[in-house]
């Protein structure tokens, strides 16, 4: 099926670029909850998936709503504000969720699981939206939350540096070949021909018809290698395509010359930040440096404190990561 998506040139003169959070939630979700797991994302989801079972984030809310196919809730993407929006900011617009919105939300989940489609364990969580939802879309968010701690919040710095670079890119080729050039090389199945962006992917559906001017691009390091739209009235609608380079976002980066920092922070502190590469516990650090926990405590608060650590509480533990800053100071090293 194709779609097609006029843009006029005060459409043109309205799209943008934005980096939104609750994309990548969605998008990472059904990376995780797929099988296999895209193989982009194997190493991430090998470090994730057991705390969110842990958490029993795998057969919560997220699972009943966003399936491995089929229909994604349109009321869980509201229109990022900003060029970076928070993850706060879009929490607030899904607990403001429209009524006729939310209705046609689940509609669309029911009819997927009636058509045979894959769907959770049971319509309670559905009917509870449907009669509560301001009490539903508490807990939604709330769970949102947890899932971000646990499965985001400790690699932000590495995918928003992704995301960013995309932006960065991208315009700079609508610069050097126009928009019409820049929007047709987002995807393999988006087309630009006669002031028309076409669609030819067949679970992707983009018009103009009762959609608010404009156009809204996000880069997403989880929707590959897919693009994913939303259309709601009033909103302009709204392309999600995976950012170019998103699978780099994994792969190990060793550090030979990270000892370099060690006359600077001290050997341990040095050896914490090199082992963060991938984000882990006091304890789990603990054990690779050879150091009692406690001390490894002690070393990680004074890095946060000079902005090269962040934490981040997973249930009861606390995962630590590097910060962009502590990143650039090792990409600068010779």
């Amino acid at each position: 099926m194709r779609t097609g998506l006029p843009l006029s040139v005060g459409d043109l003169a309205l799209t943008r670029f934005a980096i939104s959070p609750m994309w990548e939630v969605v998008t990472a979700f059904r990376a995780l909850a797929a099988d296999p797991v895209p193989v982009p994302h194997r190493r991430w989801a090998a470090q994730v998936r057991p705390r969110l079972a842990a958490a029993g984030l795998d057969r919560g809310w997220l699972a009943e709503l966003i399936p491995p196919h089929g229909h994604l809730p349109d009321f869980l993407n509201p229109v990022p504000a900003e060029r970076v929006t928070d993850l706060a900011a879009e929490l607030a617009a899904v607990r403001a969720t429209d009524s006729v919105l939310l209705r046609h939300d689940l509609a669309c989940l029911r009819a997927d699981r009636e058509g045979g489609g894959p769907g959770g364990r049971g319509d309670g969580r559905l009917r509870l939206l449907e009669r509560e939802p301001e009490q539903a879309l508490r807990r939604i968010s709330n769970e949102v939350e947890a899932f971000w701690q646990l499965a985001l919040a400790p690699y932000w710095s590495r995918i928003r540096a992704v995301l960013e670079a995309d932006v960065l890119q991208r315009a700079r080729r609508a610069a050097e070949r126009g928009s019409a050039g820049m929007l047709g090389e987002l995807h393999g199945t988006v087309r630009w021909a006669d002031g028309t962006l076409h669609l030819s992917e067949r679970h992707c559906a983009v018009t103009r018809i009762a959609t608010g001017a404009g156009l809204l691009l996000v880069p997403s390091v989880f929707a590959w290698p897919r693009l994913l739209t939303r259309t709601v009235a009033p909103d302009p609608p709204q392309l999600c395509y995976p950012a170019l380079a998103a699978a780099t976002v994994w792969e190990h980066r060793p550090r030979p010359r990270a000892e370099a920092l060690a006359p600077v922070l001290g050997r341990t502190r040095t050896r914490l930040l090199a082992e963060l590469d991938v984000p882990a516990s006091t304890t789990e650090l603990a054990a690779r440096c050879g150091l009692t926990a406690p001390a490894v405590s002690q070393h990680l608060t004074a890095l946060r404190t000079a902005g090269l650590v962040s934490s981040h509480r997973a249930g009861r533990c606390v995962l630590y990561a590097r910060t962009a800053v502590a990143d650039g100071w090792l990409d600068a090293l010779p």
